[in-house]
């Protein structure tokens, strides 16, 4: 076993709340990987096969992609990518999305001899994940997605290559219900589970993105 443990570093908390513009700040600031649940679902419902358009399916509704396909897409991607994690670090988002998840994880983290593990709950209320769903866009050109918090709400077109700017395919009001449901039910068991083991840290999903930036770096200086 290696002396030196990457950092494992998993992003929760209620679609909408920030994870993933959290998670390219911190790999602009320390070069983390990074690996996307919800990234991972939209590339593998691309494929033409009976897989692909069921989960398709399942994410235009707001459905729940059940725990031993989500995680064989999960273990598959973390497998190629172990070398690069060893050497820096991983940052995980929206995962795990239930206590069976939570802890099959934790069973991939032991496996690999990964320990440095710290869990960030990016909290927001539902009404607020609502609101910032609805409104959220993404760049049709580059796939770059803007938040609706800040100065991003004035913004008419990418502001990273000039794109166009959508609404994403699965940021329909029903299915946000949906998720924000599944949240509570599903979710929030394993964000318990995290804080019994006292390795969950809560912040204020509320704060400008600044703020939250400042507040998750205080948790990598504990």
């Amino acid at each position: 076993m290696s002396n030196k443990q990457p950092k494992i570093v998993i992003i929760l908390g209620r679609s909408g709340c920030g994870k993933g513009t959290q998670a390219k700040l911190l790999i602009k600031d320390f070069g983390f990987n990074y690996l996307s649940s919800g990234d991972l679902l939209r590339e593998r419902s691309n494929k033409i096969d009976f897989s692909g358009k069921k989960l398709k399916q399942v994410m235009n509704k707001g459905g729940l992609v059940s725990t031993p396909i989500m995680f064989r897409i999960w273990s598959e991607k973390i497998e190629k990518m172990k070398n690069k994690i060893d050497k820096k670090g991983l940052i995980i988002d929206g995962s795990p999305r239930s206590l069976p998840e939570a802890k099959l994880m934790n069973g991939v983290f032991e496996w690999y001899e990964w320990s440095d593990i710290k869990v960030i709950l990016l909290d927001i209320s539902e009404q607020d994940a609502f609101d910032r769903l609805t409104k959220r866009r993404i760049c049709k050109k580059c796939g770059h997605l803007i938040p609706w918090v800040g100065y991003f709400k004035k913004i008419k077109e990418c502001d990273k290559c000039g794109g166009e700017l959508i609404t994403r395919f699965d940021d329909k009001p029903e299915a946000i219900k949906a998720r924000l449901n599944f949240y509570k039910k599903d979710v929030e068991p394993a964000i318990e589970y995290y804080k019994e083991q006292s390795i969950l840290n809560v912040i204020n999903g509320d704060n400008s993105i600044e703020e939250v930036y400042q507040d998750i770096l205080k948790v990598f200086k504990k």
